[in-house]
């Protein structure tokens, strides 16, 4: 008897298989992170041609086969389309989904990522808020959801406004993280925070942080 699952997420990633197919990364909110095969997607008339393409949001219907998933329908409810027509919004993008590719796992409760990179996209579509801000933010709320993130560094002298947008930053829903924004002095501290968290609690580098590092 075929076994199916519904699940709502995001892809992530998306990478060629065979002629025609595709294998793609989704972030869910029933089941983490998860691999899926595409098959036929990379076919020009295929109806998963757009929906296996990263920052695709909506519902993926799946066959659960005995080691993995496959795609048989989909509903997409958002491309993010803008951020096709962003150069610079699409690679702060594609960071946002190459973050949420590391720390994410299949079957744990990853509900509030998937929120976070939803939002932090959506952010980035708004013109009322430098996207340095909505990286900094992404950055420090993701190791807030992680366990990782340790508060406002002791160390140095900072701004109380900065003090105060760590603290809003860690203790606000994922709803409202975006609905502030800061003087150049604060950006600055901010970055200079997240970059030191970020290199003491992520392992690794990100090709896609290099490119944002350079526009």
């Amino acid at each position: 008897m075929q076994e199916n699952t519904q699940v709502t997420g995001m892809v992530l990633k998306a990478e060629p298989i065979s002629e025609y197919d595709r294998r793609v990364v989704i972030l869910t909110k029933e089941k983490g992170k998860i691999s899926a095969f595409a098959r036929g997607a990379r076919k020009p008339n295929s109806r998963l041609l757009a929906a296996t393409n990263p920052f695709s949001f909506g519902e993926f219907r799946l066959y659960v086969g005995k080691n993995s998933y496959s795609i048989q329908d989909v509903s997409i409810s958002n491309y993010f389309e803008g951020l096709r027509e962003d150069f610079e919004g699409a690679y702060y993008g594609m960071y946002f989904l190459e973050v949420l590719d590391y720390y994410t796992r299949e079957n744990n409760d990853e509900k509030e990522m998937l929120k976070l990179v939803y939002q932090s996209l959506r952010a980035l579509l708004h013109e009322g808020i430098p996207n340095r801000l909505v990286r900094y933010i992404f950055e420090l709320k993701a190791m807030v959801i992680n366990g990782e993130f340790p508060g406002m560094p002791k160390e140095g002298k900072w701004e109380e406004s900065t003090a105060y947008a760590v603290a809003y930053i860690m203790n606000s829903s994922i709803e409202k993280l975006y609905t502030f924004n800061v003087t150049q002095q604060v950006l600055s501290e901010l970055k200079a925070i997240a970059d030191d968290y970020r290199r003491r609690y992520l392992d690794r580098t990100f090709k896609s942080l290099e490119i944002v590092d350079n526009l």
